[in-house]
């Protein structure tokens, strides 16, 4: 995901407090071409993942988005990580981690850690990954998880000390893991401004499973074992790896039926992931997912919005009120996902603690449903002339290859209760990712795919004033729950604020979520350990593959 400013540092400096370390889901790539030599700890030989995601950037303070958080996951160390199979976090290049203080969280290195260029790894690089985080907070990176971060502390090479503005912040060990987590080189990073790929490449400042030994941006990376790895994945079971990128999912989905590659990850179509089903060459494995679709409103620029000529709260509510009662979330999930995404009713995916789905009770039949006449009644008790004009984007190459699909039957449902005139169009990532913050669109397509399985992922990255969707939404109530649910320790009283939030947030109507989906990975049929990373951490770590 991404954002962070320091007004929104400034907001929560006296609250309660626990962020989210989640994931903006699927990107496309660029084709290159995949190959691979031989080797690897287990002898079977290099392994090729292919994938449609696409990097943005390497460094850590540059990227919230799923294509860029999957290089770093293998080459980044981190102070706390989620061991295969678990949504817990554990301490990864860290000895220990705990709270020696309501407002001190200190972890201690391991001794003799240094960087695959030979450089010392210290508290002072971990000192310098915060600061520079919070230094740079670049729109498009990670720097908002760290919003209860007050200030770092290295009083000796191994000892960390994170002076938190909030007691007793539940949340905190699980940002260490998160895309605002990978610890950088001092020697390597600027301090005040993103570093390039090649100059991260060039500078081998890596020290995870892997360290990256070629590398051509969007097209093919070649990763190999990095031997003096000390953190809690221990040695991969592949030595070398490769990653080709594609520009089209029917081509990736070729290359994995037709052996050309041994792995692919992000993002099949659903068509071609059932057809591979059948398939006997392939595996198709399935894991959790937490991954949401859904529309988010610029209360700025949507129909009848704050600096629009017509603005008027009541009737922008009601546009949005409209779109959610149009919803008819069964029709994408089957005609369009074959069913590997789920109607998606709730602001918090169905699994997680406090789920529940207000949606569904506030909007549509009540059953799930579509109701055009309630669209009609709440529009014309607004005021509202019909039919609306309602411009709404897509990307097409970020959400995998059926978001053309999906967004022409969100405008036919719209459009066909005669309320709406949806302007769809779309925009590759790249562009997408600056206009969308810079309220170029009324109203878009985003998704969300989260590190860890918290019903807080889905809340504070949302609905906190200044939050990664840059959508000028704002809520003091709904900011002062969030803080409160997320340094509650009782379970139960936890439970109630975030099943509270979500029913005052399905009142204001700032995203519409509509479709819940798994990870989903199709391999060759002599390649394992796709089944043990597919992990309710929801990261893909390359390590636990290999080819017999």
């Amino acid at each position: 995901m991404r954002s962070g400013s320091s007004n929104r540092r400034r907001v929560v400096a006296t609250a309660g407090v626990a962020a989210t370390a989640l994931v903006l889901a699927a990107c496309g790539g660029g084709d290159g071409d995949g190959g691979g030599s031989d080797g690897g700890s287990s002898g079977g030989g290099a392994v090729t993942v292919g994938t449609t995601d696409k990097v943005t950037t390497l460094d850590p303070a540059g990227s919230y988005d799923n294509g860029s958080f999957a290089v770093m996951n293998q080459v980044f160390p981190f102070l706390m990580n989620t061991p295969l199979g678990s949504p817990d976090v554990e301490p990864d290049i860290a000895e220990s981690a705990e709270f020696t203080a309501p407002t001190q969280y200190t972890v201690t290195l391991k001794p003799g850690l240094t960087w695959a260029n030979g450089n010392d790894l210290t508290s002072s690089d971990v000192k310098f990954t915060f600061d520079r985080q919070l230094a740079i907070a670049d729109e498009n990176g990670p720097s908002s998880l760290l919003y209860n971060l007050e200030s770092v502390d290295a009083p000796d090479d191994t000892t960390v000390v994170f002076n938190l503005k909030s007691e007793n912040d539940q949340v905190f060990p699980q940002i260490l893991s998160s895309p605002a987590g990978p610890i950088v080189d001092e020697d390597v990073f600027s301090a005040t401004e993103l570093t390039t790929d090649d100059e991260i490449v060039d500078g081998n400042a890596f020290h995870g499973q892997y360290v990256i030994t070629s590398y051509d941006l969007n097209n093919l990376v070649s990763y190999e074992a990095y031997p003096d790895y000390q953190g809690l994945l221990g040695e991969p079971k592949t030595e070398q790896i490769n990653v080709k990128y594609y520009a089209d999912a029917s081509n990736l989905k070729l290359d994995i039926q037709e052996g050309n590659i041994d792995v692919a990850f992000r993002s099949l179509s659903a068509t071609d992931i059932e057809d591979l089903r059948g398939n006997d060459q392939v595996k198709v494995v399935d894991g959790p997912g937490g991954e949401i679709r859904y529309i988010v409103f610029n209360f700025n620029t949507q129909p009848f919005g704050a600096t629009t000529p017509e603005a008027d709260p009541a009737k922008a509510l009601a546009v949005r009120q409209a779109v959610a009662h149009l919803l008819d979330r069964e029709e994408l999930a089957d005609q369009v996902y074959k069913g590997t995404y789920t109607p998606l009713y709730s602001f918090v995916p169905e699994g997680l603690t406090g789920a529940t789905e207000p949606l569904m009770e506030k909007y549509g039949d009540g059953s799930g449903g579509p109701d055009a006449d309630k669209a009609a009644q709440v529009l014309e008790a607004a005021g509202v002339t019909t039919p609306i004009t309602l411009s709404l984007q897509y990307s097409n190459d970020h959400y995998g290859p059926s978001s053309g699909d999906e967004y022409a039957l969100i405008k036919d449902q719209l459009e066909s209760s005669g309320l709406f005139t949806v302007d769809l169009q779309t925009t590759e990532w790249v562009q997408y990712s600056k206009d969308r913050t810079a309220d170029v669109y009324p109203a878009y397509q985003l998704g969300w795919f989260p590190d860890y399985s918290d019903a807080d992922n889905y809340l504070t990255p949302f609905f906190l004033t200044e939050n990664f969707i840059s959508n000028h939404y704002t809520n003091q109530e709904v900011n002062d729950l969030i803080l409160q649910q997320a340094a509650t320790p009782d379970a139960a009283e936890r439970q109630a604020l975030i099943e509270q939030i979500q029913d005052t947030v399905a009142d204001d109507l700032s995203t519409v979520p509509y479709l819940q989906g798994a990870q989903v990975a199709v391999t060759g049929a002599d390649v394992e350990g796709a089944e043990d990373t597919l992990d309710p951490s929801f990261k893909f770590r390359y390590g636990a593959l290999s080819k017999g």
